[in-house]
C-alpha cells in the first residue's frame, strides 16, 4: 500500500535492537496500529498493537507525526522473516506495508542509532559496511519525505550535509551542521539497497 510506508528490507544485528519507523497518511491518524508477522497479508499473525508492549517488542504511535515505530530488542535468527506495518480499519480491509527482516552478522550498521544535537549546532553519524558494499552508493535519507543525500557536500537553506566515504576502512561519516528543530526525526543510512535507521 502507498498509504502505509517504510523501508522494505531491514538488516539487523544478532543480539542487537532495531527501530522500524512506519509512516501513514493523515486519514489513518485515529486508527489502531499494529505489527504482524507473516509472508502474506492473509496469514499475518498480530505480534503487538500500538501503545502496548509484548515480550521485547513495543509499538508506539505518534499521530502528530503521522507515524508509528516498532522497537525490536535482543534479536535472534528466528526473528528473521516477513512482517507488516499495519493499520486497523475493519478486519477484512486493514491496510499495511510488508517488511523483510534479516537477522545476521550485520552488513551495514551505525555506531550510534540515536544522536542528539543543539539548534544551530551539528551532529555526526559514523556508518560502517562490509566489503561486499564497498563499491555501492552510500546514502543518508530523511525518512519523513525520503529526501536523500549522497557522498559530497550539500547545502539546503541553513543546513549543510557532508558525507565522506572511506572504502578501505569500510566506513562513512555523515555530518549535519546548522540544525533546526525541524531536522529532528528519523533518518536512514544505506549502502546499496541495505540500510539502518538513525533517530
Amino acid at each position: 500500500s502507498e498509504s502505509v510506508k517504510t523501508q522494505q528490507y531491514l538488516p539487523a544485528r544478532k543480539g542487537g535492537s532495531l527501530t522500524v519507523p512506519c509512516l501513514y497518511e493523515q486519514k489513518y491518524k485515529s486508527h489502531p496500529k499494529y505489527w504482524c508477522k507473516g509472508g502474506t497479508w492473509s496469514s499475518c499473525r498480530i505480534v503487538a498493537y500500538a501503545n502496548s508492549s509484548n515480550t521485547g517488542i513495543s509499538v508506539t504511535d505518534y499521530p502528530s507525526q503521522n507515524m508509528f515505530t516498532v522497537d525490536l530488542n535482543n534479536l535472534r535468527d528466528s526473528d528473521s522473516g516477513w512482517y507488516w506495518c499495519a493499520v486497523e480499519i475493519d478486519r477484512a480491509v486493514d491496510d499495511g506495508y510488508s517488511v523483510n527482516l534479516t537477522v545476521s552478522s550485520p552488513s551495514v550498521w551505525v555506531e550510534n542509532s540515536r544522536v542528539i544535537g543543539q539548534e544551530g549546532g551539528g551532529v555526526s553519524v559514523q556508518g560502517f559496511y562490509s566489503s561486499t558494499y564497498k563499491n555501492k552508493e552510500k546514502k543518508w535519507c530523511r525518512v519523513k519525505d525520503w529526501s536523500c543525500y549522497t557522498v559530497g557536500k550539500t547545502k539546503t537553506q541553513n543546513l549543510a550535509v557532508m558525507i565522506s566515504d572511506d572504502e578501505n576502512r569500510g566506513s562513512s561519516r555523515v555530518e549535519m551542521i546548522g540544525l533546526q528543530e525541524s531536522d529532528a526525526g528519523w533518518y536512514w543510512f544505506s549502502a546499496g539497497d541495505v540500510g539502518v535507521t538513525v533517530h
